[in-house]
């Protein structure tokens, strides 16, 4: 008999020889994991480590195409009701089986995590209930018509009950909680260092070549270049743009590339009234409405950014100009939409006309460890800024230091950068643009104070169309929307890039995430 359970959802030259031993792997990452809680912050280093020790019901595969993990198999039963099948005989790394119950555990506590600073409850915004039909199914229905679903649990890890129960944050990052079914398990974890894991002989898609993992941050890009080099380790992420030509050409690393589900622009803050001392006449003095609150001052600054220059100068070519949020042929990608035109004068004109003939002074904040490039491509929109009388300071932090102050509001405007979890416009829409809303799981990583009803209607009504080609042309609505409004100013599309040692294999993945199971040796 089926049971109902509701759910509350509120340099070097040359290569040496590698000197890790070779059941290892070593890995290094631009940024740090934050936590090993896996519901706590939707951050690309942390999605990419839960990988490795838990396992979500679907999975993507490098190409962000979906396929089944814990749950073998899923259909619709009607447009409301989604039927998903799951994995028998799958163990904790401790041994304890897996179950429905797990499930719906780790669903409860997704939206409830303390202290998160962006987390993972949008992808459970359309669930209603969670129906246990038996220890290995269950049926969920949604509030309305949903087709995204399955795609959307592609982003929630999955998680003990018996272990996690009552479970903190820090309980997962000291290991306690830490329990997945994995291709790999929990050994350390050391914050800004690396994190430490083994094989899980019993995972249930086979075990992994790796005995252990190593895996390494090294924020910094020429140190994370000089250790591939000196085979301190076996494969870097985000290869700096100034060596990417020279390392190409050693011939014993490859390089491996893709374009990227990762956009880059600039978030202004719309909570603040005026009076902010991060924006300012030439004198000094706070104004006293905010400027971003304008479209024309938005669109001036838009058109003062010349993205070409960003693309090829800044980046090296490792980028494409972009005025949405995913790349050429997504899912929702709008063909119609180019980048705004760069047009200084123009931007002057706008300026005047919203009242602002001189410009103005405004402090540009942002992280300058964490996306290749991201101090650069800072410094190089407050020149151009700067060119049309909006004389922009930088305010640079790494990256551990700048989410905090960001969860605070504490930035006026700023970079950022955001990689579709599902690979289709709505993910970008309903987490970023779409108003901040406890009730209905919206805009969980909203930065912006941001609020447009005719974004929240489009996202309500595109995400219930069972259609395809119908919700595809929803998305393409709000990409026209939000080019016109421009409420976050677009600036590039990443292309990702590794390095990995010669005699090693390497699958690049369009969101980016560096995973050891990835990388295998050359055949």
């Amino acid at each position: 008999m089926p049971r109902t359970v509701h759910v509350l959802l509120a340099g070097a030259i040359a290569v040496a020889a590698p000197a890790v031993h070779a059941q290892t792997l070593s890995l290094a990452s631009a940024a740090p994991v934050t936590s090993m809680d896996p519901h706590f912050h939707n951050l690309g280093p942390n999605n990419a480590m839960m990988m490795h020790v838990f396992d979500r019901l679907v999975e993507r595969d490098a190409r962000a195409r979906p396929h089944p993990s814990l749950a073998e198999s899923w259909r619709a039963l009607s447009d409301t009701v989604w039927e998903f099948k799951l994995r028998q005989g799958v163990t904790w790394h401790d041994g304890r089986p897996f179950t429905a119950e797990d499930v719906v555990f780790s669903f409860a506590r997704v939206p409830n995590v303390p202290n998160s600073p962006g987390g993972f409850q949008g992808f459970l915004r359309a669930i209603d209930r969670v129906e246990v039909v038996d220890p290995h199914t269950i049926r969920i229905h949604t509030k309305r018509p949903h087709p995204l679903m399955p795609l959307d649990l592609a982003s929630v890890s999955i998680i003990a009950r018996h272990a996690a129960e009552g479970a903190s944050t820090e309980d997962f990052n000291n290991g306690r909680a830490a329990i997945g079914t994995g291709p790999y398990r929990y050994v350390s974890y050391r914050l800004g260092d690396r994190t430490e894991l083994e094989r899980n002989p019993s995972y249930f898609g086979g075990a992994e070549p790796w005995a252990r993992v190593n895996y390494r941050i090294i924020s910094n890009d020429g140190a994370r270049t000089a250790a591939l080099l000196a085979g301190d380790v076996d494969l870097i992420e985000q290869v700096p743009t100034s060596d990417l030509a020279r390392m190409r050409r050693e011939p014993r690393v490859t390089v491996t590339s893709i374009p990227s589900l990762r956009t880059v622009y600039l978030v202004p803050d719309y909570g603040r009234e005026g009076g902010d001392p991060q924006v300012t006449d030439h004198a000094g003095q706070p104004l006293p409405a905010n400027p971003f609150r304008d479209a024309r001052v938005r669109r001036a600054l838009s058109m003062a950014i010349n993205r070409e220059a960003l693309a090829e100068r800044v980046m090296e070519g490792a980028a494409t100009p972009t005025a949405q949020w995913l790349p050429e042929g997504a899912f929702g990608y709008n063909p119609r939409v180019r980048p705004r035109a760069y047009d200084p004068d123009g931007a002057k004109r706008l300026l005047a006309e919203a009242g602002y003939p001189q410009g103005f002074r405004v402090v540009l904040s942002g992280p300058n460890d964490r996306w290749p490039n991201d101090g650069r491509l800072t410094q190089a929109v407050a020149q151009m800024w700067t060119r049309i009388g909006v004389r922009t300071e930088i305010q640079a932090f790494p990256w551990t230091g700048f989410v905090p102050r960001r969860m605070r509001f504490e930035y006026a405007i700023q970079l950022a950068a955001w990689g579709s979890s599902t690979g289709e416009a709505s993910n970008f829409l309903a987490n970023v643009v779409a108003s901040r809303d406890r009730a209905r799981l919206t805009g969980a990583n909203n930065n912006a104070r941001y609020s447009s009803a005719a974004f929240d209607e489009i996202v309500l009504r595109g995400s219930a169309i069972m259609d395809d080609e119908r919700r595809e042309a929803a998305w393409h609505e709000a990409v026209d929307r939000y080019v016109e409004e421009e409420p976050y100013i677009q600036l590039i599309q990443y292309v990702n890039n590794w390095a990995v040692r010669r005699g090693m294999t390497h699958d690049p993945r369009m969101d980016e995430r560096t995973i050891a199971m990835g990388v295998r040796r050359a055949q």
